[in-house]
């Protein structure tokens, strides 16, 4: 009995599925030519075909029973269901494999899109239309055109390749392969790409990523650049809003400053367009191009602001600058393009040749149009010091309330010292280098020229009081000045010293004593001599 049911519940599948290949048909007219048309049935005049769901209309028309093929010829009209319609020139419809080819000034339209082609394929057992020599697809947003495209008409997506171009009023998208999908304006990319903002002419390029072509949201996962008017963003992943003006990068960030040369480095940022701002963190650095070298400015936090005439650079927390003929360290930096001034705060040190300079706040400027170094302030608790030519014990000092500094092609040449001056010079033969005094004094205000860091020439605006001392007569208190502290220590010698931060080096990165460790170790300790077993 099982066996019967079966057996006729197959046959009935069967009777069912030969039915839904059957193609239904009629027309004005109906003739055979066998000599011409051998194996055809020739319609003509207001030719209609119906098949599992689809109408088709022409003007003319072949079928061939045996093959269970349809040729249709002339003004041909397709309807599928209520929401696809076609026309053409042209159309072959095989009714087995549920597959139709058309040409001929192929238009296909349903509720979310309209495309144009000269040939296009319909496969309806997977509901997906496909071309191989250029389509037009509109909908309300965008008009796209490729080479190559499958288009699946169940989730509304197109997969373009080959010279694929998504255009709208306010974007230009160019790409290799992508998918878009018209009910939503949802784009992704899987190949070198390029969106362009017509309007403004920014850019964005990347190999791989989504693009919403409705809001105007992006983000980008490899080989990432943004390019705006004035700024080039690179990234390992970007992500952009172009009606907010905000797009923020992740891991291998570099932001080129294209007006005035500045390159910002990090592994995260953000950027706000419309008020010309950039924030910079984790392992941020400035670069910037002077007199064909690099400074590089490391921070905690890098925050720059303003148009590039009226640029604000604001560095936060562990500061270090490389240059190399100029180091620095300091918490805090404040650069003002504008006027070309750098204030640097917070136990501040700059090391200048052979010259460490502090105080309480200092001031670098720059020559506006050159970029080149200028001059030099040292706000309150203004110090100078430098190594011994010969002795790396003894120090050539200089200290003041205040201190006013002169470069010449970027290497300290003048210094004016203003306010409580003193100084220690260790005096050698010019020949021989041998230390013969060591001079102390103290003026309100002394000047020295430099030469290679050296102090060259003294000279004492106003009345001093010193005295100099042989070498084996020199007092312990006058070897070093009130408030000299030595600190090379922090200076960065590379550029990559510029990242190194004094809590790299703690208790846990020195190396180990093993004894130490034995007699701290309570394990251990059971095996010493006042624990024998």
């Amino acid at each position: 009995m099982k066996r019967i049911f079966i057996l006729l519940f197959l046959l009935f599948s069967l009777c069912t599925l030969s039915q839904s290949k059957k193609i239904y048909y009629e027309a004005e007219i109906q003739e055979v030519d066998e000599e011409k048309y051998p194996g055809a049935t020739i319609l003509l005049g207001k030719v209609k075909m119906t098949h599992d769901g689809i109408i088709l209309r022409s003007q003319q028309a072949l079928f061939y029973k045996e093959k269970n093929f349809f040729k249709a010829i002339g003004n041909v009209y397709i309807n599928q269901g209520d929401t696809i319609t076609q026309t053409s020139n042209y159309t072959d419809y095989d009714a087995n494999s549920k597959q139709a080819l058309s040409w001929g000034k192929v238009v296909l339209k349903d509720p979310t899109m309209t495309l144009t082609s000269d040939t296009l394929h319909f496969d309806r057992l997977n509901q997906k239309l496909y071309y191989k020599s250029f389509a037009t697809i509109k909908d309300e947003t965008n008009t796209l055109k490729s080479k190559n495209g499958n288009y699946y008409l169940e989730n509304k997506k197109f997969t373009a390749t080959t010279r694929v171009t998504v255009v709208n009023p306010e974007h230009n998208l160019e790409s290799n392969h992508l998918d878009y999908y018209t009910n939503s304006g949802l784009t992704y990319l899987y190949g070198p790409s390029t969106i362009t903002n017509t309007q403004n002419e920014n850019r964005i390029f990347c190999e791989r990523g989504f693009y919403n072509t409705k809001s105007d949201i992006s983000h980008f996962v490899k080989s990432a650049k943004l390019y705006l008017k004035e700024r080039t963003i690179e990234g390992d992943s970007l992500y952009y809003d172009k009606k907010k003006g905000f797009a923020s990068a992740t891991n291998n960030i570099r932001v080129i400053d294209t007006v005035k040369n500045f390159i910002t480095k990090g592994n995260y940022a953000e950027i706000f367009e419309l008020k010309d701002s950039l924030f910079m963190v984790k392992r941020a650095v400035a670069i910037s191009i002077v007199d064909k070298d690099s400074m590089f400015i490391h921070g905690d936090t890098i925050l720059i602001t303003g148009k590039p005439e009226k640029r604000i650079i604001r560095t936060y927390h562990n500061v270090k600058i490389f240059k190399s003929d100029l180091q620095g360290k300091c918490d805090s930096i404040h650069t003002y393009e504008k006027l070309g001034l750098t204030r640097m705060f917070k136990n501040p040190v700059i090391w200048s040749d052979q010259n460490q300079i502090t105080g309480d706040t200092i001031h670098l400027i720059s020559n506006t149009e050159t970029k080149k170094l200028d001059s030099l302030k040292v706000l309150n608790n203004s110090f100078i010091s430098s190594k011994d030519s010969i002795s790396k014990k003894d120090f050539n000092q200089i200290k003041g309330r205040n201190m006013f500094g002169k470069f010449e092609k970027n290497k300290l040449r003048l210094l004016l010292v203003k306010g409580n001056a003193e100084s220690v010079y260790f005096n050698r033969n010019e020949e021989s280098q041998v230390l013969e005094t060591i001079t102390k004094e103290v003026s309100s205000n002394i000047e020295f020229t430099l030469t290679k860091g050296q102090i060259e020439t003294i000279k004492y605006l106003k009345t001093s009081d010193g005295n100099t001392y042989p070498p084996s007569q020199l007092p312990d208190d006058v070897r070093e000045l009130k408030g000299f502290v030595w600190r090379e220590d922090e200076q960065p010698k590379t550029k990559k010293d510029i990242f190194v931060k004094e809590d790299e080096t703690t208790e846990y990165s020195k190396p180990i004593d093993k004894k130490k460790k034995i007699q701290n170790d309570p394990k251990q300790n059971l095996f010493t001599k006042n624990n024998k077993i």
